[in-house]
């Protein structure tokens, strides 16, 4: 079966190739006539909205004719060429000699991609290997890598010594600085004949797309580069004004119920007095490319080496033929100084980020993301060129990938039982501040299809009411690409070129959402008549029934007895009863009692009484002094205050929400 992958990277390199040609590659339709260049991005991009580090299309400079430069101890004249972007440059500095010099490279003549192009010269263009100009600050200019005119088997050749056969250097740094790369002192020898061309390929340059925004309709936002031309010869471009990529948003984000069939559209809803023993699912939360590469591995992943390797090692480099279409977060890998010019620091990341946790509350997340949902076992794990959307959960937002791998983080505990083995692994999320993250990278993805990842959220406490435990509150949750400032770069840091910095990095544009919430668990009582007055008296009594033969969870708290006169004034008296969490009075289990002539003597009204506790009951008895003429008694009616819910589980665990 042929994989599909590198079907795909064999037509785009087609498409990139067909009417291009180098130096010493048939295909040019130039002649004898002066020096010009035609300027084009072959493939203009999807670039992610909230991405800061996006790598724009390759610029190619397809140039013929000009004339035949004489000699070959003249060195060859260069020029600056330079691209800006309506936005910061963001391709990663690699430091050395010139602290601005980048990862951006400009490539000459199509190097090492032959036999995709056949060279007309052997050894040189197509045929020649990546070699580097190792003087980035003046390129091939005086003082730097300077290289020379030669005629081989009839046609112009740039060599690295006068009269040699050895090609000069073909790949130059570009040198970084706002909107703005560089690329100082490059060579420009003229094709001259008929047929053929100097091609000067841009590649890795990344730009800060944050901020500039998809547009009122997606992808039709573009992100133009302009090309200028400095230096001490002549380079014309017949179209400088380029479109380099098209914006629109990579994610969008949902929040399902646990069993991932409809909207979690409220937060998810428990009360404080409903023990949790084990991680209940709260939430199926949804991760869903706009675009079908949106979602991207570290790398390109081969029979050999997965999505995530990408160090250069005993089996060569990877993703190192210029043109290529490689779907990864990283671009043309070329060792520079010790680093890797182009390759990313790991895959697409999603991350979860709760705040306003409940004191008392503990969050868990599936370790990988989910067939379907909280109930539903892990998807397959990692192959190489496996096209099964798979995530894993790793240890921080900007932690590198090493040795080919992410920084994957370990199950804590397990849930959804087969045949007596846990299926789902789960990580509880430490928490700091009233805040806890987590983040899961791509490790596996499909290029061809719009995926969704599934993850699970689970949550477990003790319930202790008396001690105020969990505490009442509603957690928040933000949905994102990561990693996003402010941790852990600022907006304005991330938004730069940088020698430090993890890539890709990306803007939260997400909003917060009430995710989950904890309630005081509540009775809320109404005695429509309470009177002392004309001889009358009322005898009002709570009961606590939070004890029964169905196995209800015995709870404790406190009841706020407030009196109204009927007038729709504000109450007429408040009197706090404070005993049903005192085992000598009136426990769970157990009645309060008291006369109205004691709580509010002289008052007609209602009255109501909201206790912090749920099963509570009330009985109130009107009556004249010994009961000698006039009696009544009535059960009190229990007010729907949307926390009053009997469960007749035994530990009240599947309180509705």
């Amino acid at each position: 079966m042929v994989d599909f992958r590198r079907w795909i990277t064999a037509l785009a390199v087609l498409a990139l190739f067909v009417g291009l040609a180098g130096a010493q590659v048939p295909g040019g339709t130039g002649g004898s006539g002066p020096l010009t260049c035609t300027a084009s991005v072959a493939v203009p991009p999807a670039l992610r909205a909230e991405g800061m580090t996006e790598l724009i299309g390759d610029i190619v400079l397809t140039c013929t004719g000009g004339a035949t430069i004489s000699g070959t101890s003249t060195p060859i004249p260069t020029a600056n060429i330079t691209v800006s972007l309506g936005t910061n440059v963001t391709s990663r500095l690699l430091g050395g000699s010139v602290s601005n010099a980048s990862e951006a490279l400009l490539l000459i003549d199509e190097p090492n991609t032959a036999p995709t192009l056949t060279p007309l010269v052997p050894g040189f263009g197509p045929g020649a290997g990546l070699s580097l100009c190792s003087t980035p600050g003046v390129g091939a200019g005086p003082g730097g890598c300077v290289e020379y005119p030669n005629t081989i088997s009839g046609l112009p050749v740039a060599t690295a010594t006068p009269g040699g056969s050895t090609p000069g250097p073909n790949v130059f740094q570009g040198l970084v600085t706002s909107n703005q790369v560089t690329f100082l002192g490059i060579p420009i020898l003229p094709p001259v004949s008929a047929g053929t061309a100097r091609v000067f390929r841009i590649t890795n340059v990344r730009a800060n797309i944050a901020g500039l925004g998809g547009g009122s309709q997606a992808g039709v936002t573009p992100l133009v580069a302009s090309i200028s031309i400095s230096g001490s010869t002549s380079l014309p471009v017949s179209n400088p004004v380029l479109t380099a990529g098209f914006i629109q948003a990579g994610l969008t984000t949902a929040y399902r119920n646990a069993n991932n069939t409809g909207g979690l559209a409220n937060p998810f809803m428990r009360g404080q007095c409903n023990n949790l023993s084990s991680p209940l699912g709260v939430s199926t939360i949804q991760f869903t490319e706009s675009f079908g590469t949106a979602f991207k591995t570290r790398v390109a992943p081969t029979a050999s080496y997965n999505g995530q390797f990408g160090t250069p090692g005993a089996a060569g480099l990877l993703q190192n033929v210029p043109g290529t279409i490689y779907n990864s977060e990283s671009g043309l890998i070329f060792p520079i100084g010790g680093l890797s010019a182009g390759l990313a620091d790991y895959g697409t990341r999603l991350k979860v980020v709760f705040n306003n946790i409940p004191s008392g509350v503990r969050l868990f997340v599936s370790v990988t993301n989910l067939a379907a949902n909280t109930t539903s076992a892990n998807v397959p794990v990692q192959a190489n060129l496996s096209t099964t959307s798979y995530a894993v959960l790793v240890n921080g937002e900007a932690s590198p990938d090493a040795n080919g791998f992410p920084p994957v983080l370990t199950q804590t505990t397990s849930t959804n039982s087969v045949g007596g083995v846990n299926q789902t692994g789960l990580y509880e999320l430490p928490q700091s501040g009233a805040s806890a993250t987590a983040v899961w990278e791509v490790v596996n993805t499909n290029p061809s299809q719009l995926e969704t990842f599934n993850f699970g959220v689970w949550t477990q406490y003790s319930a202790n009411p008396g001690s105020n435990s969990p505490a009442p509150g509603t957690a928040t949750a933000n949905l994102s690409f990561a990693p996003t400032p402010p941790v852990p770069f600022s907006a304005s840091s991330g938004a730069a070129a940088s020698a430090s910095l993890t890539i890709p990095r990306f803007q939260d544009t997400s909003s917060a959402r009430n995710f989950l919430q904890i309630f005081v668990c509540q009775t809320l009582l109404l005695y429509p008549y309470v009177t002392n007055v004309s001889g009358f008296d009322t005898g009002i009594a709570i009961a606590n029934t939070s004890v029964d033969p169905i196995g209800t969870s015995a709870q404790s708290g406190t009841c706020n007895l407030t009196f109204y006169d009927g007038t729709g004034k504000t109450p007429a008296v408040a009197v706090k009863i404070t005993d049903f969490a005192n085992a000598t009075t009136t426990n769970s289990g157990t009645v309060y009692a008291n006369l109205l002539s004691t709580l509010a003597p002289g008052f007609t009204g209602y009255a109501m009484a909201l206790c912090n506790f749920q099963y509570a009951h009330g009985f109130a008895f009107i009556s004249d002094l010994g009961a000698r003429n006039l009696a009544m008694g009535y059960l009190a009616l229990v007010v729907n205050n949307g926390t009053t819910v009997r469960d007749n589980a035994p530990a009240a665990e599947s309180l509705a929400h």
